[in-house]
């Protein structure tokens, strides 16, 4: 289908907004939804946040327009098209928008042709103002050429939004009237009104039919004639060719070219005529007026006739009894009153102007009888008719009431307004809507404050969620949060990993309790980051003790893997966390082991997932025979990496507490896995070349950190890749741990569990170093003996 309305667009527009005005967010509403509609949520979004405006708008609320104009605005700027183009759309888009929000019916009943529906507009907009009576809104005038095109003035105080009318008229010519049209600028500029600057722009309008698919085959039935104005349609409808069809069509002649449904026929050609059957209707009038005036002023209580010059000629009796000085004749209206609506001065060639238009006028306080100077004051509203074999003007009104209450201000009663004005039932069908629209108001403030209050429950769910699962696992959580009981379980086989700081009870001794919560708070977060690499659980951290396994509470064949890398991870991470007493570098143990466990679930008021077990207590004996920044293997760790391609050196035979002489070992690195990879940071083609951390002495790796920034190598804000291992396990967890960060490093107290809390040699305090046996230090260390294996198990997500 051809484009319907075709106008010349403005370019360059800029923004102009009157703080002074203000819209209801029905306008903002409907913009919301054009974007939404059109462009998808995500648009509405960044063009909200960009325009800074609100996500929802109350329909009965106003909002300044410098809301509406930054939506405007920046939705030219992210879809990239011309302002009057964003208007037109929007145009069209209102006017559905006002018919699926029930006004359908109120717009299909203005008129019977468009120049009809855009006289009474501005009584719409009267209408209107009785509930939303902050609105502004602006005012058409149509004046009718001899071509049976139209000039359309449009006034508003608002500046730059003409290009909306186009897009209004438009839709409404297709879709009432079925035609299209076609709207060119002719003037545009700003007038001088009473109340400031109004924009006055001129569209030339003109107009043809347009029939749709689905119209055309509905009208199918009906006569069709080639004329495209009405005074052609009246030429072809003269009496003889109605008469020619009406004989044709009672004969049923075959011939005739019309339907044999006479019944459309007449409608159509009645329809097409415009009312014009026969010639049209004519009017018949009496010689003289049979309604006297004193009858007449009874009947039309409300009404004002002056000439030219304004002077009041005759008045009905309640304007009189209301405005005393009305009864004294001759006087000027405007010494009285006040032109409301539209906005002109109160002359007779202005209101001629508008003639078409609802007029609103006020009295003066200052011309009222004292008993009113405290009342608010009378607004008349009606319509202003020109007679013209008596050079006077008649204005018909009634009072300008919306509620009960506003005609006990004015001391009013019901019976003052006559009884065949409308204006009483307004008033008392305008006071239940009042009521019903603060209902409707209070229901959607209160359905905001609960989308509001269920956005932030959600929020507290989430963290409360998180905060559940970085004490539990995620479905021990969810079993628990179902109500169900989760029974312990057994695992043949897991790995458990224990470390500590080395020498920290010297550092609590020397250092303010903030250094020591800052130094423990950034080396967990280090060490929470790499849970999430490895996909291994965080049991549990006591003070400077962190507890990690693998294999629970999901088994994996890969569990004793994924514990070593996270262990050689928590070594190169140590090294950027920096000691409070000598500004170098922590240093930590490390113990690994390897066997079964009996894992569930212990308490009810603060339930915590717990694992029992000797494998629990050889891993805590591990890490304190252990040495500073070096990983101690048990055998049975030993024999779970054996062929997993890591570098082992054997330690030798130890003393261990409680468990007797054993053979133990040390892991130095992973012979395939880089260091990015086993830190979970994105691979960088520098890292090919560079020489891995793990593998470093201290001092050197403690150039190397200096090298590179400090710990700024380590930073915990980067993206985490996690490492992939062949097993049926998933592949990581959410990284839950890391959204609790006031959790990390929590001192907790001693329970009676196996857990952290392993019994140390009274003998030796757990922070000083394990020593190596003096065969280890000439044999072990002298000449280590390598255990290298190969396998393609690391592989980087």
């Amino acid at each position: 289908m051809k484009k319907r309305v075709n106008i010349i667009y403005q370019t360059g527009w800029t923004r102009v907004s009157d703080p002074s005005l203000r819209m209801y967010g029905f306008i903002n509403t409907c913009l919301k939804s054009l974007i939404i509609e059109k462009f998808g949520e995500e648009t509405w979004e960044k063009l909200r946040i960009a325009a800074e405006a609100p996500d929802t708008f109350m329909t009965f609320k106003v909002y300044a327009d410098d809301n509406t104009m930054r939506l405007v605005e920046e939705a030219c700027k992210l879809l990239d098209v011309e302002p009057a183009m964003v208007l037109q759309q929007f145009g069209e888009y209102f006017f559905e928008f006002c018919k699926r929000s029930g006004y359908d019916h109120m717009l299909r009943t203005l008129g019977g042709n468009l120049m009809e529906f855009i006289e009474n507009l501005d009584a719409l907009h009267s209408y209107l103002s009785l509930s939303y009576q902050e609105m502004n809104a602006p005012s058409f005038r149509v004046e009718k050429n001899e071509d049976n095109s139209m000039l359309l003035h449009y006034y508003s105080d608002r500046r730059g939004l003409c290009h909306i009318v186009p897009g209004i008229l438009g839709a409404v010519a297709l879709d009432f009237f079925n035609s299209e049209i076609t709207m060119d600028i002719v003037s545009q500029m700003e007038e001088e009104e009473r109340t400031g600057k109004k924009e006055h722009v001129v569209f030339l309008v003109t107009q043809k039919p347009a029939y749709s698919h689905k119209r055309r085959s509905r009208l199918s039935a009906k006569p069709q004639y080639l004329s495209d104005t009405r005074k052609q349609s009246e030429k072809q409808l003269n009496k003889l060719d109605l008469e020619r069809a009406m004989a044709k069509m009672k004969s049923k002649a075959s011939g005739s070219p019309v339907r044999k449904n006479h019944w459309e026929t007449v409608r159509g050609i009645v329809k097409l005529g415009k009312g014009k059957l026969l010639r049209g209707f004519e009017p018949v009038y009496p010689e003289r007026l049979w309604v006297d005036v004193k009858t007449f002023c009874n009947s039309f209580p409300f009404h004002v006739v002056f000439n030219e010059e304004l002077r009041v000629k005759q008045a009905g009796i309640n304007i009189q009894k209301l405005v005393p000085g009305l009864q004294t004749m001759d006087i000027r209206l405007d010494e009285y009153f006040n032109i409301v609506h539209p906005e002109v001065t109160f002359k007779i060639s202005s209101v001629r102007k508008f003639i078409n238009s609802l007029f609103v006028l006020r009295t003066k306080r200052e011309m009222m009888p004292e008993s009113w100077k405290h009342r608010p004051m009378l607004e008349l509203r009606g319509q202003m008719v020109w007679m013209e074999y008596l050079q006077c003007m008649v204005y018909l009104c009634s009072p300008l009431l919306r509620s009960l209450h506003e005609l006990e201000e004015r001391h009013m009663h019901i019976s003052d307004i006559a009884s065949h004005d409308v204006t009483r039932d307004l008033i008392l069908l305008n006071q239940q809507r009042l009521a019903e629209m603060e209902l409707s108001n209070q229901l959607e403030r209160k359905k905001e404050e609960l989308r509001i209050l269920s956005k932030h429950l959600e929020e507290e769910k989430k963290k409360t969620e998180a905060l559940l699962y970085a004490m539990l696992p995620k479905h021990v959580a969810n079993q628990l949060k179902e109500g169900k009981k989760v029974e312990a379980g057994e695992f043949k086989e897991c790995t458990i990993l224990f470390s500590d700081v080395v020498t920290f009870t010297n550092i609590c001794a020397q250092c303010e309790p903030i250094q020591i919560v800052v130094m423990l708070n950034t080396m967990y977060l280090k060490f929470d980051r790499l849970t999430t690499v490895h996909d291994v659980y965080k049991v549990e951290t006591i003070g400077d003790a962190y507890m990690v396994v693998g294999g629970v509470p999901v088994p994996v064949s890969s569990h004793a893997e994924r514990v070593a890398n996270f262990s050689l991870g928590m070594i190169i991470a140590a090294k950027g966390v920096t000691n409070p007493v000598t500004g170098t570098p922590i240093q930590i143990r490390v113990g690994v082991t390897t066997g079964p466990v009996l894992a569930g679930v212990v308490g009810e008021k603060m339930p915590r997932y717990c694992l029992f077990g000797d494998t629990v207590n050889t891993a805590s004996r591990m890490e304190s025979h252990g040495v500073p920044n070096k990983i101690h293997l048990s055998p049975s760790a030993f024999r779970a990496l054996k062929d997993k391609n890591f570098e082992i050196h054997e330690r030798g035979e130890i003393e261990v507490k409680g468990k007797g002489k054993m053979c133990t070992y040390f892991l130095i690195r992973n012979l395939v896995a880089s260091e990015s990879e086993i830190m979970g940071r994105p691979l960088r083609e520098s890292d090919s070349g560079r020489e891995s951390l793990q593998s470093l002495p201290d001092s050197k790796a403690e150039y190397v950190n200096q090298k590179d920034g400090g710990c700024n190598i380590y930073q915990d804000r980067r993206p985490t890749v996690a490492m992939k291992y062949t097993d049926t396990s998933r592949i990581v967890t959410e990284n839950i741990y890391t959204e609790i960060k006031d959790i990390a490093g929590k001192t907790r107290g001693s329970e009676s569990y196996g857990s952290l809390h392993s019994v140390h040699s009274p003998q030796k305090s757990e922070d000083d170093p394990h020593q190596l046996p003096k065969h280890h230090d000439e044999q072990g260390m002298g000449k280590p003996s390598r255990k290298n294996t190969k396998s393609n198990l690391c592989i980087l997500l």
